[in-house]
């Protein structure tokens, strides 16, 4: 059987085409992405705008027509954050299903949660078995602790790449006060969450990050151009070297941000929003390193269509 899943970011739309192959294992054929920025200018208000509707649409559209030509027999879409906070949702669906062919479910955090679990365990070589899953998202970061594939807590927090560099960095290139005051909102969020929701149980968990930041984060560690899933997939960053590409990527105005090799030219903008979230979320959980995961809610949708829900089914060799 081939599928296709459609992953509706609040910052970027992702696409993957898979023919199940036996009972347990997949082998992907095709996967595509493309930054719509859904999430601009959400706040304060909630609704989104034209501008960012019409490029989502559009690319729903185009993944639509990739899937149907790749011979998809079932196409799911999921959307996650914007999606959930937005008042003008029904009507955005509404256009997805009449404009593009597409049906989105909304999924709560908790569900996201959940399938990214599913799509990091079955995408990464050798999981640990309990680690602290960090997923810095367009709309939202969260957190997720789990033993094997049994979650233990989770949370979500407001600390969305698009919604900091919206509220914080006004500056091109960001002026220190603008980058201690982002500091200092994630560096809360995060003490008061582990403080209130985790109760100091992610000790001796392998802190694990997945989503665009972290992994943009590997290929400009690894200098990749182009982008190589295999060798981001495993790769560590350490504490140490975060903080060095925090500071380098906030002293580069935009333009030069762009040309940062690794960096995709459409993500540079909330780059050092989310390398700050990233570093702030190791210095509360007191991470020397981060293991990265190049496999995610997408893959997660895909083995949850699939059926398959144990941390021992793994794409297939291709």
């Amino acid at each position: 059987m081939r599928v296709a899943v459609i992953d509706v970011g609040t910052n970027t739309v992702r696409l993957l085409v898979a023919d199940r192959v036996g009972g347990s294992a997949y082998r992907p054929l095709l996967t595509d992405q493309e930054i719509t920025r859904l999430g601009e200018g959400l706040l304060p208000d909630k609704i989104l705008q034209p501008a960012p509707i019409r490029r989502t649409l559009h690319a729903l559209r185009r993944f639509r027509e990739t899937a149907e030509t790749q011979g998809a027999a079932i196409i799911r879409a999921v959307g996650t954050s914007a999606l959930r906070e937005a008042v003008n949702r029904a009507a955005f669906l509404a256009r997805a299903r009449r404009d593009a062919g597409i049906e989105i479910a909304v999924i709560s955090g908790t569900e996201e949660g959940r399938l990214t679990l599913l799509g990091v365990r079955a995408g990464l070589p050798t999981p640990p078995d309990r680690l602290v899953m960090l997923d810095i998202g367009g709309g939202s970061t969260e957190l997720l602790l789990a033993d094997g594939p049994r979650i233990l807590a989770s949370a979500s927090t407001g600390l969305g790449v698009v919604k900091l560099t919206e509220r914080f960095l006004k500056a091109d290139p960001p002026d220190p006060g603008e980058m201690d005051a982002l500091r200092q909102v994630a560096a809360s969020r995060f003490a008061r969450l582990l403080r209130e929701e985790f109760h100091g149980l992610t000790r001796e968990a392998v802190l694990v990050g997945t989503a665009g930041t972290v992994t943009s984060l590997a290929a400009v560690d690894l200098g990749l151009d182009p982008y190589d899933p295999a060798r981001v997939n495993g790769h560590r960053l350490t504490r140490e070297r975060v903080a060095e590409l925090l500071c380098r990527l906030a002293s580069l105005p935009l333009a030069r941000r762009r040309e940062v090799r690794g960096l995709e030219a459409g993500r540079a903008d909330v780059m050092v929003a989310g390398t700050a979230v990233c570093l702030a979320a190791m210095d509360a959980l007191g991470a020397g390193s981060l293991m990265v995961s190049d496999g995610g809610l997408r893959e997660g949708i895909l083995l949850d269509l699939l059926g398959r829900d144990t941390p021992a089914d793994r794409p297939a060799e291709t």
